[in-house]
C-alpha cells in the first residue's frame, strides 16, 4: 500500500495560518492534496494535524483525517521526522501495510504529480530509503562568505576566490516539497540525507520555500508564471 501523509499543523507562527490561507484561489494545502489525488500512486492520501478546520478543509478536498497528531507534536520545535514516525506507526497498529510512504508538504503548490510517480518508480527500482526533491545553488557554494563580529567579509572557503566556476563541483538543496521513504526507514527515523537516497532534482522555477510573507509573495508570482505541461526532472544515482 503507498499512502501519502501531509503534515500541516495549526500553529504556523510566521505566516498565521499558512496551511489553509488561501494560495490562487484555494487553501494552500489543497494544491498538495490534488497533486496526490492526481498522481494516481496513493492508495490512501491522509493530513497528520492538530487542527478542526484544516482537518476539515482536507476532507473536503479529498484527503481522510482518521488521528488527531498529538500536542506534543504539534508545536513548533516538533521535527517532519517525529511527526513522520507517528503517521507510519499509527498506520503499522491499524494492520496497514507500510512499504512505501510519501511525506509531502502541506505548502508545495509546486509539487507535480508526475514527480511523485517518478519518485516511486525509484524508490522501488532501486531499494532505496528515500527518494526526495532537491534543486541546484544558482551560485558556487564554494565562493560564500559571512561577516564576522566587526561586519567584515570572511570567506568560508577562500582557496575557491579564483576557482572558476565550471571547475566547482555542483551543489544542491532540498526542495522542501516531498520525501518518499519505506516505512521502515521512517520508523526507524533513519536519516534522509544519505547514500541510501537519491534526489529528484528540479528546476529552480518549480522551487520556493514558502516561510515568510515576502517568500509567499514570490510563489504566488512564480505560480502564475508556470507552463501547464510537464516538467522534466534529473536523477543523480
Amino acid at each position: 500500500m503507498n499512502t501519502a501523509i501531509i503534515p500541516a499543523r495549526g500553529g504556523s507562527q510566521r505566516i498565521p495560518r499558512k496551511n489553509i490561507k488561501l494560495f490562487h484561489g484555494r487553501p494552500m494545502i489543497a494544491w498538495s492534496i490534488q497533486a496526490a489525488l492526481d498522481s494516481a500512486c496513493f492508495d490512501q492520501v491522509l493530513v497528520s494535524t492538530d487542527d478542526d478546520e484544516i482537518a476539515a478543509i482536507a476532507r473536503k478536498y479529498g484527503a481522510a483525517t482518521p488521528f488527531v497528531r498529538p500536542p506534543k507534536l504539534s508545536d513548533h520545535h516538533s521535527t517532519t521526522g517525529a511527526v513522520m514516525q507517528h503517521a507510519v506507526q499509527w498506520l503499522q497498529d491499524q494492520g496497514a501495510d507500510v512499504s512505501a510512504v510519501c511525506c509531502l508538504y502541506a505548502t508545495a503548490p509546486f509539487v507535480q504529480p508526475g514527480d511523485l510517480q517518478y519518485g516511486l518508480q525509484l524508490l522501488q527500482a532501486q531499494a532505496l530509503e528515500y527518494v526526495f526533491s532537491a534543486t541546484g545553488y544558482s551560485f558556487p557554494i564554494q565562493r560564500a562568505f559571512y561577516l564576522d563580529a566587526h561586519g567584515r567579509v570572511q570567506m568560508f572557503q577562500p582557496e575557491h576566490l579564483l576557482t572558476r566556476s565550471q571547475d566547482l563541483p555542483e551543489a544542491f538543496h532540498d526542495a522542501g516539497q516531498f520525501y518518499w521513504g519505506s516505512g521502515q526507514a521512517w520508523l526507524e527515523s533513519k536519516p534522509i540525507f544519505s547514500a541510501q537516497s537519491v534526489p529528484l532534482i528540479l528546476p529552480a522555477h518549480r522551487v520556493q520555500d514558502i516561510d515568510t510573507p515576502q517568500d509567499w509573495l514570490r510563489a504566488e508570482q512564480l505560480f502564475a508564471l508556470q507552463p501547464t505541461q510537464t516538467f522534466s526532472h534529473k536523477v543523480y544515482a
